[in-house]
């Protein structure tokens, strides 16, 4: 694969929705709209970032990633959506206000992850070693372009903690080591051969 010599990812999670607001898990399933937090958030993300020179910008196909970076869109930059950007299947309990039997559930699956057991997921859900299976591919196209300098890529909390360790090299079992708050900014540098993490969870915009 050809990739170019240097690069630079500004990586987001995108802003609030009301799902986000009231601790329902939203997956990729759930094809959310940002809230009027969310809008804000992406709007100071905008306001402190709307200078930098992206040659491109990525995004889930799932609207609140769009919706967190549509005035980049809209002053021009080119924009793709990438199927393999989306957030995790999390199968039976998206959608769902959390009961205790659903927090049970997931708190047992992502111990099981952390532990080193990545093929387990939630009921018709999907695992962490098949989203970053998916990823790799997203990572490979957004790599091979090497007139794209400085890209942009919003995503989600959970797709983006196994983005990082596939950049970082990093094991997926380290994947809680990345905290993410909605609009929370990680950047990285690619210096031809290898990724260095340079902000983590920055929000110095939302302030």
């Amino acid at each position: 694969m050809e990739i170019c010599d240097e690069k630079i990812l500004y990586i987001i999670r995108h802003g609030e929705t009301e799902y986000n607001r009231m601790n329902i898990v939203q997956g990729s399933g759930m094809d959310t709209n940002l809230n009027e937090t969310g809008l804000e958030q992406a709007n100071k993300f905008y306001t402190f970032y709307h200078h930098l020179p992206f040659d491109k910008i990525y995004t889930s196909t799932l609207v609140r990633t769009q919706q967190s970076v549509q005035q980049f869109i809209d002053s021009g930059i080119s924009h793709q959506k990438l199927e393999q950007l989306n957030e995790i299947s999390w199968g039976d309990i998206e959608g769902k206000p959390q009961t205790d039997e659903q927090k049970l559930l997931y708190l047992s699956v992502v111990k099981k992850w952390n532990n080193g057991e990545l093929n387990e997921k939630i009921p018709n859900g999907e695992s962490p070693v098949e989203m970053q299976f998916r990823q790799t591919i997203a990572l490979q196209l957004i790599m091979k372009n090497t007139l794209e300098k400085t890209v942009l890529v919003c995503m989600h909390g959970r797709a983006m903690k196994s983005f990082l360790c596939l950049m970082l090299n990093i094991p997926l079992t380290k994947m809680e080591e990345f905290f993410h708050s909605n609009l929370g900014l990680y950047l990285l540098k690619f210096d031809g051969e290898k990724f260095e993490l340079l902000k983590r969870n920055d929000t110095e915009h939302l302030n």
